[in-house]
């Protein structure tokens, strides 16, 4: 049982890892960025901050399934998911653009993701007490 729990809580990092590394595509540039969200940016000071954005998408989504491998570093990548998802949510609350309901769509599944995966990481280390 205590195998079935690991792998429950790495898929559930592959999601929200997935999720995460969506936007990475928009490093490649302002249409990418448009595709991905739906707004036009003309600013190239904003190109590149909405391009580094992408890249630290990358980097969180490559560190989450790399977390998801190693049983001492699944709990902290659920914490850092779940910081990283509800700190947008909480900064969205509001939001009415359909590109940015979409990311909270996301984000909200994201959230479904890290509460299972936290929950089978409990489950796990209760029963091996």
């Amino acid at each position: 049982m205590s195998q079935i729990l690991f792998w429950v809580t790495a898929a559930s990092l592959w999601l929200v890892a997935a999720i995460h590394l969506l936007p990475l595509s928009g490093v490649t540039g302002a249409a990418a960025l448009h595709k991905l969200y739906g707004i036009e940016l003309t600013d190239h000071s904003l190109i590149v901050l909405m391009r580094h954005r992408a890249v630290l998408f990358g980097i969180f989504g490559a560190a989450l399934i790399a977390a998801s491998f190693n049983p001492q570093t699944q709990i902290w990548a659920l914490v850092a998911g779940f910081i990283a998802v509800i700190s947008f949510l909480f900064l969205a609350n509001g939001a009415s653009s359909q590109p940015i309901l979409r990311v909270v769509l996301a984000d909200k599944i994201a959230l479904v993701a890290i509460l299972l995966g936290v929950s089978s990481w409990l489950a796990r280390h209760i029963m091996n007490r």
